[in-house]
């Protein structure tokens, strides 16, 4: 019999050979790129050298160029600070793919917590990993990290989160049909499981008995918030997003019946989730408690979700709940989006207590399903609320939050588990600090390199506007604002099997491919326009 161990060398073995002929199948594709990978090798440099690599995983530092040359979109824009996150994010997601005795899986801690599942597993923020991981050459890690959660033991429902309809954004990029219909009995068994529900510390989570989901706030990975447990526009969005993503799969499986059955449920928690969950004198979704009548007072970040998942109509005045972004009584604020509203009573930065507290401080978890339904209502919505321009400033924002003082003085790369909207400072971090890193809480550096968010994706489908499709049309819509920059290219993108190149030239003498917005597939123009605007065209 062989031994785990032995499995673990071989599989590291077999994965060095598929790079090795990776790298050698994709050398000719390459003539044609716009940007070179050597190029941005300087910026894995930089993060190998001033990294402490406390915890290792499969791609450790030695391997991280290697393997990041191999398998990510590079990028190349004006803003330094956008791109710097960029492959800072990209260097910091790959020490998360964990090889196992079941395949690779996707960790959110480096360091073992003790509330993590099998092989250090949580599924909090399954759904950003699969959204950020889609954009990968290599299908295999999302692959087996989908099998583990939904086959060999991944305890899916400790925490609430969007799967089915990650996995059918991941198809948008990577249309495996035989793949994402084989999976659809286990996803339509975990709905269900969602909908029978159970208990947690004496409360439901679950479907009730008015339609709407139930969680506690925890079980979002929300602890300690101002509007508390109850019916929450988190759950009932995600779980809206599944019903319509199960639907597509079946429908794409034909199996018409449970496309039928799954619309129908998607339909009804719609309704419901616009009659009970939106204060229209606040024009926002807002929390229903348990056990109450009316919802709470305060505006919370997470009110946003549901856009995350195009959920509310185009239409009777919802778009005026994104005007709370630019406002600093709303969640506007130096180093990232706050939590809560600012002039709520409850709103608070805390040192003291629980070191993750969801009553002020500001989140990358939520500030990436903020800027995705964002990127959604500029591409999908008339409205005037917002514009391109609130997108480009919480990204640049965002990008330059990522970043912390090293005890000599220096401006560092580092992404945390949360944040003071004020200062920068990352509190969690600090509080579990002054405590000595408690080994009982993650010990030593717990939430370095934490994996629950994305800036990536938020980069690739918002910033430079791929709009991923599940049939053979491109759509790129650019986020950024007129005459902010003259220039920009995203290349090596995998898309349909195909490799895509985006730029833009104004003048045409950066890149020396003309001049305009353009769009190139596996090496050939496919399309052009003079000034950054929406593009469609069809693969061949």
């Amino acid at each position: 019999m062989i031994k785990q161990d032995d499995r673990v060398y071989v599989f590291k073995i077999i994965t060095a050979l598929i790079l090795l002929c990776f790298y050698t199948i994709k050398l000719q594709a390459q003539a044609n790129f716009v940007l070179k990978a050597p190029d941005y090798k300087f910026y894995i440099d930089r993060f190998n050298r001033e990294d402490d690599e406390i915890y290792k995983e499969h791609f450790t530092n030695d391997s991280a160029w290697a393997f990041l040359s191999q398998n990510i979109p590079l990028l190349d824009c004006p803003d330094k600070d956008i791109e710097l996150t960029y492959y800072f994010r990209w260097w910091a997601y790959r020490k998360h793919i964990k090889l196992t005795a079941d395949g690779y899986v996707i960790t959110e801690f480096l360091p073992q917590v003790p509330w993590s599942g099998k092989y250090n597993t949580i599924s909090c923020a399954l759904g950003h990993q699969i959204y950020e991981g889609r954009w990968l050459k290599n299908e295999i890690y999302l692959k087996d990290n989908t099998l583990f959660w939904l086959k060999k033991g991944g305890d899916l429902r400790s925490y609430s989160n969007w799967l089915s309809d990650a996995l059918w954004a991941n198809y948008e990029v990577d249309p495996d049909a035989t793949y994402i219909k084989a999976l659809l009995p286990d996803l339509v068994e975990n709905y269900k499981k969602w909908q029978t529900g159970k208990n947690y510390h004496n409360q439901f989570m679950g479907k009730n008995a008015d339609g709407l989901f139930s969680s506690i706030d925890d079980r979002d990975g929300m602890e300690m918030s101002i509007g508390g447990s109850g019916e929450r526009p988190t759950i009932n969005a995600y779980m809206y997003g599944d019903a319509i993503a199960i639907a597509k799969i079946a429908n794409l499986k034909g199996d018409s019946a449970t496309e039928k059955e799954f619309k129908q449920k998607a339909d009804s928690l719609k309704t419901l989730i616009l009659a009970k969950l939106w204060d229209s004198n606040d024009s926002f979704f807002k929390v229903l408690p348990y056990g109450k009548q009316n919802l709470v007072a305060v505006k919370e970040i997470m009110g946003y979700t549901p856009w995350y998942f195009n959920l509310p109509p185009d239409d009777k005045g919802y778009d005026a709940a994104w005007k709370y972004i630019k406002s600093e009584k709303g969640f506007f604020a130096p180093y990232g989006l706050t939590s809560a509203e600012q002039d709520d009573p409850g709103f608070k930065l805390a040192y003291t207590g629980h070191e993750c507290q969801w009553n002020g401080p500001s989140w990358p978890f939520s500030t990436s399903v903020t800027l995705t339904a964002l990127a959604n209502v500029l591409n999908n919505y008339n409205q005037t609320t917002v514009t391109a321009s609130n997108y480009y400033d919480q990204l640049s924002i965002y990008a330059k939050s990522q970043r912390r003082i090293d005890k000599d003085g220096k401006v560092i790369p580092w992404i945390d588990e949360v944040l003071n909207p004020y200062t920068g400072d990352w509190i969690s971090r600090t509080i579990l600090q002054g405590l000595n890193f408690p080994p009982g809480l993650g010990g030593r550096e717990r939430g370095k390199d934490y994996n629950h968010s994305t800036y990536c994706d938020l980069v690739i489908s918002g910033l430079i506007g791929l709009r991923p499709q599940s049939n053979n049309k491109v759509i790129i819509n650019p986020l950024i604002p007129k005459n902010k920059w003259d220039w920009f290219c995203l290349d090596n993108i995998t898309y349909h099997g195909k490799t895509l190149t985006i730029l833009y030239d104004k003048f045409g003498n950066k890149y020396k491919k003309g001049q305009g917005l353009m769009c190139f597939v596996d090496g050939k123009l496919m399309a052009r326009s003079a000034d950054i605007k929406k593009m469609v065209f069809f693969l061949r």
